[in-house]
């Protein structure tokens, strides 16, 4: 069966709902307080809300199968049967093993979570083996294509592709099982073929990085072998997030019918495509709104490069140019944004406007676009900010010594070996969100809110001291979020009331958008890091997000550089850091866990981006004395990508992600040379498991047999607010406890 693409689509849209229905219910039943068919009744809701309303919008091509209860690569390990053997052995139901793969249970820590590409978006890293049995699972994508079918709309089913799903796995040769794959998707496809299914679309976003010569012929394989099936739906190979490169030719020889380009994060795909040998029968799906960040559209510019693509092939549709998953639903949600502000934005809802506008736009050259935005307002620029800047010297991004600040800081905080802290928050339980709730609707005065939360820090200051903590925190109560917390208090930020975002799983933030100059307005964290210091003799630490997180898990302007923006936000947060220390806060930790995760994707363009980002790190956090210890903290990410670049930061502690990944970071660290503090994680803090005493012991000797013990710290994986309190206990008892007893023994 063959049939036209259509002219207008999108690559995935959001999931959660529109008020996070989803996380809502799924953990409703992870708590016990729905069942599975109460959770299916309610994803079932929210799939067919989704679907409806792209065909409202007019959209010319509706996928299906981007629904996930947790995350779309554990769908599509389930998809063909990449379930470990550790799993399966547990005797869950299919809905409790898919579960117990993404968070972990009693008997087995979880799969491995790490960053989808450069998004804050985390994926479950699959784990592929010899014994690994491929099994073709279709029911899924079948069953929803099959309710959408029954609202009467046509649907375009959506797997990770094959070449992309062993790349991101985990496993030694990552095409050492590609023809056992390749016929599980062969027998996937046939499954949708019987059901009807017209267009199938497989993502394979891998090869917008550097890949071999090697890499790039296997993507020709898959899809020369998936291409020349006899019983099939036609192909679309959708790429996003960069440039294609050679394999773009690759592709292109292949039998598929469509392939998907990213022409707002690769606009050198043009150049590739413009080159191509012959594009007879091919659809290009060019990706011309950027699905990756909140501006609206500059439809006139898009259109012009639609025409340039439509020059080149038969057939051209617009789509978005990745998953809309990385922005929030609907902008009209919004209503108390700034008007300036307001008419620059585009949420989901809005983007899938703009795809439509443009396909009409080039399908017959009758749709009126809008008019771009006009300039920023002048009340948006800082020019003190722009002036400090300006006048700043190497000397203000540099520290003394390791070596002295080590000594300056052991005199001043006299910690023992192994040295036992936390990440910085502690759980957000139903009261302290109910407390910012009742803030919010005026029903709670901010003495009466700043009373609640000064009690829950004196709850988690007295519970770290009973617990044996060397260097404590004060838990953040406050804070709504690591990012939007700060953006609150800072020009040039703007939060919204309802624009969520799917981090992983159930975890939903609200990134705030930096729309101006970005400068501090008073001191953030300084009255609660000094009430929680005024409760206890042992140090507690200052808690700041960094320059190059803050801007990763934000909304980004676009019309200057983001170097630029990135060192705005570390003049104020030097300012922040000077004003700790003042107050007498001996350690301060500056969090950068999205370092890795914004690291452009082709090696070409990765050394500007780290000069730019370890220069920022360095300007927030080189004002204060060498006796003021900084710490730093990042997670879930590819760490030896940036391991040159985490040493570069100069940080005197480094606190890092380990647990799932046993302890590899430190191999990396030890490659290197690295020579100041490390606390490699010893309690994966994503999983509700709690860890046994023995379990931390073990990871903590792995520790110490690559770090010296006068180095290395003792901590969590990340911080504890997603937590409960009984585990984050039973846990940090267990921690402590280990770090006895490996310190007894070193």
């Amino acid at each position: 069966m063959s049939t036209t693409f259509g002219q207008s689509t999108v690559l995935g849209y959001p999931r959660i709902g529109a008020n996070r229905e989803l996380k809502k219910a799924v953990e409703a039943y992870w708590a016990g307080r729905i069942d599975a068919d109460a959770l299916a009744a309610t994803a079932a809701g929210l799939r067919a809300e989704v679907w409806q309303t792209l065909r409202d919008a007019r959209l010319d091509a509706i996928p299906s199968n981007t629904f996930s209860y947790y995350d779309h690569m554990l769908d599509t390990a389930v998809a063909v049967g990449a379930v470990p053997e550790r799993f399966r052995r547990l005797g869950l139901t299919d809905l409790d093993t898919y579960f117990a793969m993404a968070r972990g249970v009693d008997a087995e820590p979880a799969l491995e979570l790490t960053k989808w590409f450069d998004t804050n978006y985390h994926y479950l890293v699959p784990e592929i083996g010899p014994d690994t049995v491929f099994t073709a699972n279709p029911e899924k994508a079948l069953r929803e294509y099959a309710e959408a079918s029954a609202l009467g709309i046509t649907t375009r089913p959506v797997f990770v592709g094959p070449a992309t799903f062993l790349l991101l796995a985990k496993g030694a040769d990552p095409f050492a099982r590609l023809d056992d794959l390749v016929d599980t998707y062969a027998r996937i496809l046939a499954a949708l073929a019987d059901a009807g299914v017209a267009w199938v679309q497989l993502d394979e976003p891998a090869y917008v990085a550097d890949r071999t010569a090697a890499e790039i012929d296997a993507l020709r394989a898959v899809y020369t072998r998936l291409g020349d099936l006899a019983h099939r739906p036609q192909i679309f190979v959708a790429t996003y997030f960069g440039e294609l490169g050679a394999a773009l030719p690759a592709l292109l020889d292949t039998p598929i019918e469509a392939v998907g380009l990213d022409l707002v994060a690769g606009p050198g795909n043009l150049r590739w495509l413009a080159a191509a040998r012959s594009l007879r029968g091919k659809t290009i799906v060019a990706g011309l709104v950027d699905g990756h960040n909140i501006w609206r559209a500059d439809l006139r510019k898009a259109v012009t490069t639609g025409a340039t693509v439509t020059a080149l092939a038969d057939h051209v549709a617009v789509s978005s140019s990745c998953s809309l998953l990385h922005v929030p639903v609907d902008l009209s949600a919004e209503t108390r944004l700034d008007p300036h502000l307001y008419e620059r934005l585009a949420f989901a809802r809005q983007k899938v406007d703009e795809v439509v506008l443009l396909g009409k736009a080039l399908r017959d050259g009758t749709a009126q676009l809008p008019e771009p935005p006009p300039p920023p307002p002048a009340a948006w620029r800082h020019d003190d900010v722009r002036g400090r800047l300006a006048a700043l010297a190497p000397a203000n991004r540099r520290r003394g010594e390791y070596t002295e600040r080590a000594a300056a800081q052991q005199e001043r905080l006299t910690l023992p070996p192994l040295p036992t802290t936390t990440i910085g928050s502690f759980p957000q339980t139903a009261e302290l969100r109910k407390a910012r709730a009742e803030l919010r609707a005026g029903t709670l005065d901010d003495a009466g809110y700043a009373q609640r939360m000064r009690a829950e820090v004196e709850h988690v200051i007295r519970l770290q001291e009973q617990l044996g903590l060397d260097v404590l925190v004060h838990g953040e109560p406050e804070r709504n979020d690591m990012v939007q917390y700060f953006g609150e208090q800072l020009d040039g930020f703007a939060a919204t009331d309802n624009g969520w975002v799917q981090s992983y799983g159930s975890r939903c933030v609200r990134p705030p958008i930096i729309y101006g100059d970005v400068a501090r307005k008073a001191p953030m964290t300084v009255a609660w890091s000094t009430y929680a210091q005024s409760l206890t003799t042992k140090p507690v630490k200052g808690m700041l997000t960094g320059p190059v997180t803050m801007l990763a898990w934000s909304f980004v302007r676009t019309d200057q550089p983001r170097a630029d923006t990135a060192d705005q936000v570390a003049l104020a947060l030097r300012d922040e850091c000077r004003d700790l220390e003042a107050a007498g806060i001996r350690v301060i930790q500056v969090d950068e866990p999205a370092l890795r995760e914004t690291l452009p994707l082709r090696q070409a363009d990765q050394k500007s981006y780290l000069d730019w980002a370890v220069a920022a790190f360095r300007l927030a956090t080189s004002g204060v004395a060498d006796s003021t210890q900084i710490h730093t903290h990042l997670c879930y990410s590819e760490f030896g990508d940036v391991i040159t670049a985490i040493d570069a930061l100069d940080a005197d502690v480094t606190s890092i992600e380990a647990s799932r990944s046993k302890m590899e970071v430190l191999d990396d660290l030890a490659a290197i040379g690295y020579r100041r503090g490390v606390g490699p994680g010893v309690w994966d803090i994503h999983s509700p498991r709690v860890p046994a005493l023995d379990e931390v012991v073990e990871a903590l000797r792995r520790a110490v047999a690559a770090v010296p013990a006068r180095r290395l710290w003792v901590n969590p994986d990340c911080g504890l607010k997603t937590r409960g309190y009984p585990e984050v206990e039973a846990s940090l008892r267990h921690l402590v406890a280990a770090a006895a007893e490996v310190r007894g023994q070193s």
